[in-house]
């Protein structure tokens, strides 16, 4: 069965505004958003196309998302079109911060404002509901994963235990969990090519 043939964009045009949207929308966070409009509203990846490339992001150094557009940019336009993603996931927001400094020291010299406090505490709480939505919409992809759901859920929730509940250091998670993960994969998709 083959996979149905998937949208691509028309240049690195498409590209650059298709990141500056994903990157304006994504306020506290872009991973759900670039899920939605990657994978959902262009069509440009499927969903285990998208996770697999996510993985790959996330183990490389700097933001997964900056990491994902230069992959995506470079799949469909090579050099070029990493260019033109990175710059539409960087540009605008890059200006927004900038703007958003030049309030805040003016905040800072006239008052203090709580309220300003009490908006980041509301936007973390969405930011984590966005990420896990976003989890759960991309569980069903799991099942194609060399883990299979079951191994899968099991080094997430690992992960989940290691960094939430005993607080270690992201690298010993990434060092202590990866390579266990890494090699099941390894081993299952070995299995399947050996012959029985």
């Amino acid at each position: 069965m083959s996979e149905p043939a998937l949208a691509r964009p028309h240049s690195c045009g498409a590209l650059f505004v298709a990141f500056t949207r994903l990157a304006l929308q994504g306020f506290g966070g872009v991973l759900p958003v670039a899920q939605r409009e990657l994978v959902e509203r262009l069509g440009w990846l499927t969903r285990e196309q998208f996770l697999e490339m996510l993985s790959v992001a996330q183990v490389l150094p700097g933001p997964n998302v900056v990491n994902l557009s230069l992959m995506i940019g470079d799949r469909f336009f090579g050099w070029r079109g990493a260019a033109s993603a990175m710059a539409g996931m960087l540009l605008a927001p890059l200006a927004v911060v900038l703007l958003l400094a030049l309030l805040a020291a003016q905040a800072a010299q006239s008052a203090s404002l709580p309220w300003v406090a009490g908006a980041l505490r509301g936007m973390a709480v969405v930011a984590a509901a966005l990420v896990l939505a976003t989890a759960i919409k991309l569980l069903p992809a799991l099942r194609k994963s060399p883990l299979g759901l079951p191994l899968a859920l099991a080094f997430g929730g690992a992960t989940l235990l290691a960094i939430g509940a005993l607080r270690w250091p992201l690298p010993w998670v990434v060092l202590g969990i990866g390579p266990p993960a890494m090699a099941c994969a390894w081993w299952r998709i070995g299995a399947v090519k050996r012959p029985r």
